[in-house]
C-alpha cells in the first residue's frame, strides 16, 4: 500500500534539494538568460537583430563567471544521482558555452538568416537552449534525465533546422531531421526500459552495481545494450546512424549546420563515454565481452566504416554544406578510436580531438557563409576565383580544411597525432586501426583541396567586383580563429594539459 512520505522524510527532501541548487547555478542562469531573449524580443520594436545577438553571446560569455568556482565544488552526485559535477562535466560546460558563443557569432553574418527570419529572437532563445541540453547530456547519470536533456536538445535542433520558412530545403531537411531523431529516440528508451526491468534503478552508477553483483540475461542485455547504442549513435551521426546527416546539413540554417556538426556530435560522444563505461559491467576491463558480444570489435567496425564511408563519399560531393557533412561522418569515426582505445590517454586525446573539431569545423563554416553572402551559393564551382576576391576568408578556410585532414601545423594535426598515439600504445595489434586512420586522410586531403584549388588556381566564370566587402567584425573574429587553429598546433600544452585534467577524474569511474 501507497504510504505518504513522513514530515521528516520531507524535510530531508527538501534539505537535498536545496544543497543541490547551489551547485546548478550556471543551467539555472542558462535558463534565465533563455527567458531573457523573450522578453527582449517582445519588448524591443523595430530592427533588433545585433541587440538580441549581443545579449544572446554576452550571457553565454557570462556563464563562464559560474562554471569556474564550480572546480572547487566538483565532489560528485546531486539532485539524487541524477546529475553530477566532476571535472568530465565542467570540460563540456566550457565547451558547449563556447561552441553557443560561435553559434550566435556565425549567425549574425548571415544575410540570408537575419533577411528571410522575422522572429530572430526566438532563434536566439532557442541555441540558449539546445547549450542547456548539451550540458544536461554531459553531465547527466540517470536514465530519465539522460532521456530528457537529449529530448531537449533533440526539439530545438528540429525547429533550428526548419527555421527558413521560406526555404523547402529546410523545411524537408527538418521534417527528415524530426523522423530520424523520432525513431531513435524510441530505439534509446525502450533500450533503457529494459535496463530498467533488469535493475529497478535509473542511476547508471546503481545499474551497474545491480548488474554486477546479480548477473543479468545475456540476450535482453545485448538487446538493451544495441538499442540504447543506437539513440547515442544517431547523435554522433557515426555510421550506420548517420542517414540524417548528409539532407540536415544541406537544408539546415548554414549556423544551424556548424552548431549541430559540432555541439550535438560532441553531447553524443559525452553521454556515450559516460553510460557505457559507468553503467554497463565491463568485467575490469573496458569492452570485455558483454552477453557474448565484442564490444570492442562492434565499435572498431562501426568507426572504419565511418572513417572509409565518409570520406569516400565525399569525394563524389559539389555542393560545400554536404561535402563537410560527410566529413564530419568521417570525423565521428576518428573520435570513436579515443573512445576505443579508453584509457586515460584515449579520454584526453577524444577530448582535445573535440576541442580542435570545435575551432577548426566552425571556422570552415564561418567561411562558407561568408562566401554565401556574396556569391548566393554553396557550389563548390561558385568558389573559383574567390582566393583573390576574398583573400582572408580564402586563406582562413585553407587553415581550416588543412586542420581537418590533420596536416601540420594546425590543431587537427595534433588532435589526430594524439588519437593514433593512443592507439598504438595499446599494442601493436592497433597498428593496422591507426594506419586505416591514416590512409583516410590521405582521402580526405583530395576532396579538401578541391576548394582551394577552386578558390586560387581557378578563374571565376562570372565577373565580380575585386573589393572583399566582408564586414571588419567579421574579418577579425576569422583572423582569430584561425591564428589560434595554427596557434594551438604549434603550443597545444594548455588544451592538452586541460584534457587530461578533465579525463583524470571520469577516468576513476570507469576503472
Amino acid at each position: 500500500m501507497f504510504q505518504l512520505p513522513s514530515g521528516a522524510e520531507i524535510e530531508s527532501i527538501i534539505a537535498t534539494l536545496k544543497s543541490s541548487v547551489g551547485f546548478f547555478v550556471p543551467e539555472i542562469w542558462l535558463s534565465v538568460l533563455f527567458m531573457l531573449l523573450i522578453v527582449v524580443d517582445l519588448a524591443v520594436k523595430g530592427r533588433k537583430n545585433n541587440l538580441l545577438a549581443s545579449v544572446a553571446a554576452l550571457g553565454l560569455a557570462a556563464t563562464f563567471f559560474f562554471i569556474y568556482p564550480q572546480h572547487s565544488l566538483a565532489t560528485g552526485e546531486i539532485f539524487f544521482g541524477m546529475y553530477v559535477l566532476d571535472e568530465f562535466a565542467l570540460f563540456f560546460k566550457y565547451f558547449f558555452v563556447i561552441s553557443g558563443i560561435l553559434a550566435v557569432l556565425v549567425s549574425v553574418a548571415d544575410e540570408q538568416l537575419n533577411r528571410d527570419v522575422q522572429s530572430i529572437g526566438e532563434y536566439y532563445a532557442l541555441i540558449i537552449a539546445m547549450v542547456l541540453g548539451m550540458i544536461m547530456m554531459a553531465s547527466s547519470t540517470d536514465l530519465l534525465m539522460m532521456f530528457l536533456s537529449m529530448e531537449l536538445v533533440g526539439l530545438t535542433a528540429y525547429v533550428l533546422t526548419g527555421y527558413l520558412k521560406k526555404d523547402a530545403r529546410s523545411s524537408e531537411a527538418a521534417l527528415k531531421y524530426l523522423v530520424y531523431g523520432s525513431v531513435s529516440s524510441g530505439l534509446m528508451l525502450y533500450g533503457f526500459s529494459l535496463i530498467y526491468g533488469m535493475t529497478a534503478e535509473t542511476n547508471i552508477m546503481k545499474i551497474s552495481a545491480e548488474l554486477a553483483l546479480h548477473g543479468y540475461d545475456p540476450l535482453l542485455m545485448m538487446l538493451a545494450s544495441l538499442l540504447i547504442l543506437a539513440g547515442f549513435g544517431y547523435k554522433i551521426g557515426a555510421v550506420p546512424f548517420h542517414f540524417w546527416s548528409p539532407d540536415v546539413y544541406e537544408g539546415a540554417p548554414t549556423p544551424i549546420t556548424a552548431y549541430l556538426s559540432v555541439g550535438s556530435k560532441a553531447a553524443g560522444f559525452a553521454i556515450l563515454m559516460r553510460f557505457f563505461f559507468v553503467a554497463i559491467p565491463h568485467g575490469g576491463e573496458p569492452f570485455q565481452d558483454i552477453a557474448g558480444l565484442d564490444w570492442l570489435m562492434l565499435l572498431i567496425v562501426i568507426a572504419v566504416i565511418s572513417m572509409v564511408y565518409g570520406n569516400v563519399v565525399a569525394l563524389w560531393q559539389k555542393n560545400v554544406k554536404r561535402l563537410l557533412a560527410y566529413s564530419s561522418i568521417a570525423h565521428a569515426g576518428y573520435v570513436l578510436l579515443g573512445i576505443i582505445a579508453m584509457d586515460e590517454l584515449g579520454t584526453q586525446a577524444t577530448l582535445f580531438y573535440l576541442l580542435g573539431y570545435l575551432l577548426m569545423n566552425i571556422g570552415a563554416f564561418y567561411v562558407v557563409i561568408l562566401i554565401a553572402n556574396r556569391t548566393g551559393s554553396e557550389n563548390l564551382d561558385d568558389y573559383r576565383g574567390l582566393g583573390r576576391k576574398m583573400p582572408l576568408a580564402g586563406a582562413a578556410l585553407t587553415v581550416f580544411l588543412i586542420s581537418l585532414v590533420g596536416l601540420p601545423p594546425t590543431i587537427g594535426f595534433i588532435g589526430k597525432l594524439m588519437i593514433f598515439s593512443a592507439l598504438l600504445a595499446k599494442g601493436s595489434v592497433y597498428i593496422w586501426l591507426a594506419l586505416i586512420g591514416v590512409l583516410t586522410s590521405v582521402i580526405a586531403l583530395y576532396y579538401y583541396m578541391l576548394i582551394p584549388l577552386n578558390m586560387y588556381l581557378r578563374d571565376s566564370k562570372q565577373p565580380d567586383e575585386d573589393r572583399d566587402r566582408t564586414p571588419i567584425v567579421h574579418q577579425v573574429a576569422l583572423a582569430v580563429l584561425m591564428i589560434l587553429t595554427i596557434y594551438f598546433g604549434l603550443f597545444f600544452a594548455p588544451l592538452t594539459d586541460f584534457a587530461k585534467a578533465s579525463s583524470a577524474m571520469f577516468g576513476l569511474s570507469i576503472y
